[in-house]
């Protein structure tokens, strides 16, 4: 008898909710636009049950705000709210590399390595898009010998909104320069050993990506919301 194999089965709500969490990051489906049930049931040629379960996961997620007869509408953070997300990273992402530095191996770092010249890969090639997955696991690599899975838990949360700001302006940051300087600096000093001075760094890191992004984006809603 021929032996079975594992096979990854995926339901409907399930691919459903993969791909409207793709278009919310890439700023596909906006901020404030009204999903509805009915149009997404016909565009994915399916009954309005699993529209509704996707939207409901979405809505625990924090990137659509479900309403139970009209669909959904694709939330929109106050810069107060947006910085307040960065503010939380910060928190998060500072506590978890103090952690992870003293219990980080060699194949971390040579892990670490790799993601970095794949990000510089994309970048340079214009694979723009494939840079903040990327970002996203390099920064995961470097917490992940912290041994703290509810804070990671709670980070990815939170991570999930920040990169979808970061995903929205990926190509007006303009910025991979100073990011590979930092990303590579983070690497360092974790090698090193240096935990206050690779935290210190981490939150500088964090801290100027949010002022960016504050910055464009309070400039983008100013030209939406001026007087035609």
């Amino acid at each position: 008898m021929a032996q079975k194999r594992a096979v990854v089965r995926q339901s409907l709500p399930d691919v459903i909710v993969a791909d409207l969490r793709k278009r919310i990051l890439s700023g596909n489906l906006v901020e404030g636009e009204l999903i509805r049930q009915e149009l997404l049931a016909d565009e994915y040629d399916v009954s309005r049950m699993p529209i509704r379960e996707a939207l409901k996961r979405l809505d625990a997620e924090g990137l659509v705000v479900f309403q139970n007869n009209r669909g959904a509408t694709v939330t929109k953070h106050t810069l107060e709210e947006i910085a307040e997300i960065f503010d939380v990273r910060i928190l998060l992402e500072v506590d978890l590399f103090r952690r992870s530095i003293p219990n980080m191996t060699e194949q971390d770092f040579v892990e670490c390595e790799e993601i970095l010249n794949a990000m510089h890969t994309s970048y340079a090639s214009g694979q723009v898009a494939e840079w903040g997955p990327l970002n996203e696991e390099y920064h995961n690599k470097l917490y992940e010998a912290s041994g703290r899975e509810l804070t990671k838990a709670l980070l990815e949360r939170v991570s999930l909104q920040s990169n979808r700001y970061v995903g929205m302006h990926i190509d007006e940051l303009n910025k991979s320069d100073n990011a590979e300087k930092d990303h590579q600096a983070l690497l360092d000093l974790a090698r090193k050993g240096l935990v206050d001075e690779a935290a210190e760094k981490l939150r500088s890191h964090i801290e100027n990506t949010k002022l960016q992004m504050l910055e464009l984006i309070a400039a983008k809603r100013a030209v939406e919301d001026a007087p035609s």
